[in-house]
């Protein structure tokens, strides 16, 4: 899978980790900066990330800054992007399976690396199950969803 993975100067220091995280696991990362801990403003990086999700260019995407919040609101004003801020494991494989969250924000004053990591593996190796059988309420529950992003 291509992940992109973007930061403000925030989530900066927690980038390598998460960007030497995803090529450990097997995946292509596209790193589409910050490259250093220089202020600048998340809702660019959160733009950069919803612009290559929407081109499809990549999968799903990766978003650092320092709450994850800021990020996440920006990130989900872009159409086609649904990120959700996790700090624990069971948010990051959940929102995927369940609400097919493809941007995952991350708040690096909040974890470390090492939880950083698990949550990152948890997010990657999950995948939505509306499409199952038995499942079908999370599609139904998606396609809402989208039907009021489409509707706004």
């Amino acid at each position: 899978m291509k992940i992109a993975i973007a930061s403000d100067h925030a989530g900066y220091p927690l980038k390598s980790t998460v960007l030497e995280m995803v090529r450990a696991a097997g995946h292509e990362a596209l790193d589409l900066g910050t490259d250093d801990t220089t202020a600048v403003d998340y809702p660019d990086f959160a733009e950069k990330v919803g612009r290559v999700i929407q081109a499809g260019t990549v999968e799903r995407a990766i978003l650092l800054c320092g709450s994850g919040v800021g990020a996440c609101i920006a990130a989900n004003k872009i159409k086609g992007v649904y990120a959700g801020v996790c700090h624990d494991t069971y948010s990051a494989h959940q929102g995927v399976e369940h609400d097919d969250m493809n941007v995952l924000c991350i708040g690096s004053r909040i974890i470390g690396p090492e939880p950083a990591r698990e949550i990152v593996q948890a997010f990657l190796g999950a995948r939505f199950i509306g499409n199952d059988p038995g499942e079908e309420r999370h599609k139904r529950r998606v396609s809402k969803v989208r039907k009021l992003e489409n509707e706004i």
